[in-house]
């Protein structure tokens, strides 16, 4: 847990603002899977790469026999472990922890790494929507708080729709929305008085 008085921002979106340099996350929306005093880690949400996820199954010898996730993209999840996977699902409640190795975000998610969430997949049950990564975004203890205070990302109370029920292309305004800001009314620059 993060000591006394400092923020814990697991469960929340991380917005990059406009004027975010860094490549990796210049539009981002992060998913805060954890944040601790040691650091966070995240997934971006709205960054689908050229894969499908019937073409992931077949990359780890796996067949997809869910249509309705067959033609779902793969997305960047962020910079570090770019070629393990990760994925991120509602809590099953009918089955807590029925996977080797799940993260229990607070709030009803999970992330999940181990290879039998996608051995369910692949045979037709596991979680009924997922968004499924390779990589991840980390940060280590206090280099997240920093970038808050430099301006360079906005946070809200994360809101599962937008994970998995919102079109990617929507992801980033309607995150943005969730705090009452028009994306069309970012600057670039960060105002100081």
């Amino acid at each position: 847990m993060p000591e006394a008085g400092a923020i814990n921002l697991t469960n929340q979106f991380l917005i990059a603002m406009p004027g975010m340099m860094d490549d990796h996350f210049a539009g981002a929306v992060v998913y805060l899977c954890e944040h601790t005093e040691r650091g966070a880690l995240g997934l971006v949400i709205n960054r689908p790469i050229d894969i499908k996820l019937k073409n992931l199954f077949e990359r780890v010898d796996l067949s997809l026999d869910r249509a309705d996730l067959a033609d779902e993209p793969v997305y960047f999840g962020g910079p570090v472990q770019t070629e393990r996977g990760f994925v991120l699902h509602p809590r099953n409640l009918d089955e807590p922890g029925s996977y080797n190795s799940t993260l229990s975000i607070p709030g009803g998610l999970e992330m999940t790494t181990s290879r039998d969430v996608l051995e369910a997949l692949s045979h037709g049950a596991g979680p009924k929507k997922v968004l499924i990564t390779l990589g991840y975004a980390g940060w280590d203890a206090g280099q997240l708080e920093e970038e808050l205070g430099r301006n360079g990302w906005l946070n809200v109370d994360a809101d599962p729709d937008i994970i998995f029920d919102t079109p990617v292309e929507q992801r980033y305004s309607r995150a943005l929305l969730l705090l009452g800001v028009d994306p069309m009314m970012l600057s670039q620059d960060a105002g100081h008085a």
